[in-house]
């Protein structure tokens, strides 16, 4: 534009009267004015939001498929880690637990063992010594003839006391031995006496001399018997001199 020109330009604009703004026009700029100034976005907001945007969007950009996966193998090689080693651990406390159990049992099975042993070295310590009396109460039954009724009594009311002690002694599981006619048994049988006989055979128990107890499987006292043998065989009677036949025939 020439230089003629903006002196007119000027000139009008100076020749130009001045408007009465109304009460509505300036009311009505300054909220344009306003409304533009809050719709419109400094500069420096614009760029700072752009700055936080950029962080965010780099970050997204590198985390790739392959790395996600490599991450996540990871995790699962060192889940499996320690999943094994949980199992060994398992392992070990089971096995504790099973050799802890099996001594245990062991322990118990052996006290019970112990413990019936002693009961039953009590029980034959103690019937031993009441043996004794049985012994007495039936030589006493075998020897003694009762000969009035006043013996008759006495000898009736020892019996009922001597049967009332084998009773008893039947209910702790005292049995007596019966070897007459069995084989002679060095675990069972004492042998007292040998006797040649023919009708039995060599080692047969032919007579018990004093009677043999057992404690279930226990034996509680050895028979005394008697035990057969073989008669020896008569021997031939040697001729003290030979006839001349016989001394010829031997040169």
């Amino acid at each position: 534009m020439s230089t003629k020109q903006n002196e007119q330009q000027l000139e009008k604009n100076i020749e130009t009267p001045e408007v009465e703004a109304t009460d509505d026009t300036p009311v009505t700029v300054e909220t344009e004015a306003v409304t533009e100034t809050n719709s419109t976005p400094s500069t420096d907001e614009t760029v700072e939001s752009e700055e936080v945007a950029t962080p965010v969007s780099e970050s997204s950009q590198a985390e790739t498929p392959e790395a996600t996966i490599t991450a996540l193998t990871e995790q699962l090689e060192g889940l499996q880690n320690k999943l094994q080693e949980q199992a060994q651990q398992y392992d070990v406390l089971k096995n504790s637990h099973i050799r802890l159990t099996a001594e245990f049992d062991n322990y118990r099975k052996r006290t019970a063992k112990e413990k019936q042993d002693l009961e039953t070295q009590v029980k034959c310590r103690t019937i031993g010594e009441l043996l004794s009396v049985v012994d007495n109460f039936e030589r006493a039954r075998n020897s003694i003839n009762p000969n009035n009724e006043g013996e008759a009594i006495i000898h009736k009311s020892y019996q009922g006391v001597y049967k009332n002690l084998v009773d008893s002694l039947k209910r702790l599981g005292v049995s007596p031995m019966r070897p007459e006619g069995q084989p002679f048994d060095p675990l069972y049988h004492e042998a007292m006496l040998r006797e040649y006989t023919d009708e039995y055979p060599e080692g047969t128990v032919i007579e018990e001399l004093m009677r043999g107890y057992m404690l279930g499987d226990q034996v509680l006292r050895h028979a005394m018997v008697k035990v057969a043998a073989e008669k020896p065989a008569e021997s031939p009677e040697n001729p003290e001199t030979s006839t001349p036949e016989q001394t010829d025939s031997a040169e």
